[in-house]
């Protein structure tokens, strides 16, 4: 596959904190609409990888190309202005602060707008009715008004889901969705990422192998900081190599 025909290509990405290695000349390609899950052990370097991706590490070597654009050299938040959103394992919301205002911050700094000096103008308004209309789409409108913390820690996931389809992405990272989610609330997530627009390439990290084979058409396999295999759901069930490094163990 060309770069520009990828919605995110990685050619060559490596990065090493002195003898530690956690990303070893690592090629990727996810087209639009992937739907691709990332998978490997405790210590493959997952995190790492994604934290180079979104630049919140930089790369020893190699390239990061988004939509046919080297995005190497970019700080995080011009990352995300160019498409590459993420969300985290640990959520980062506002907890002391309103969903519809959670959403509507990340409205605004998608539009650039300088929300916090001009919170009563029609801009910020827009934001809300904006916010509004995400929250009815996740099924949470009616709880616009609380705040995150008065959330169970499901809803809350599926709020940052939420801030992070209204900035707009073009390739969207999910860093464990449905971590630390008891399970009854769990579907609301699963529910959430079958819906998720299908021209979004969508890379997931999961060490839960149920939703990672529930989601992805494609899975990677990292070890030890390289890219061990890709290949369909059923292919990687099927590799002796997955089988012995990872399948059979627990993971992270």
């Amino acid at each position: 596959m060309s770069d520009t025909a990828a919605a995110l290509s990685v050619r060559g990405l490596s990065k090493s904190f002195g003898a530690l290695t956690v990303a070893q000349s690592i090629d990727l390609d996810l087209k639009p609409g992937a739907r691709l899950g990332l998978i490997g052990p405790n210590g493959a370097g997952k995190t790492s990888f994604v934290n180079l991706l979104t630049g919140m590490l930089r790369a020893d070597a190699g390239a990061i190309v988004l939509s046919g654009e080297d995005i190497t050299s970019f700080k995080p938040e011009a990352r995300v202005r160019r498409g590459l959103v993420r969300t985290h394992q640990i959520n980062t919301l506002l907890h002391e602060t309103s969903l519809r205002e959670n959403v509507a911050i990340a409205v605004a700094e998608r539009e650039n707008f300088a929300w916090r000096f001009l919170r009563f103008t029609p801009q910020w308004k827009r934001c809300l009715a904006e916010a509004e209309t995400q929250l009815a789409t996740f099924g949470i409108a009616d709880l616009a008004d609380r705040t995150v913390a008065e959330l169970p820690y499901g809803q809350q996931r599926l709020l940052e889901i939420a801030i992070a389809l209204v900035l707009k992405p073009r390739v969207l990272l999910l860093d464990e969705p449905a971590a630390g989610v008891p399970g009854a609330e769990a579907y609301a997530i699963h529910a959430a990422l079958d819906t998720l627009p299908p021209d979004i390439a969508i890379l997931m990290i999961e060490h839960d192998m149920d939703v990672v084979f529930r989601f992805a058409r494609e899975i990677a396999v990292l070890v030890q900081g390289r890219v061990l295999t890709t290949g369909t759901p059923q292919q990687i069930t099927a590799d002796p190599q997955v089988r012995a490094v990872y399948l059979g163990r627990s993971a992270a």
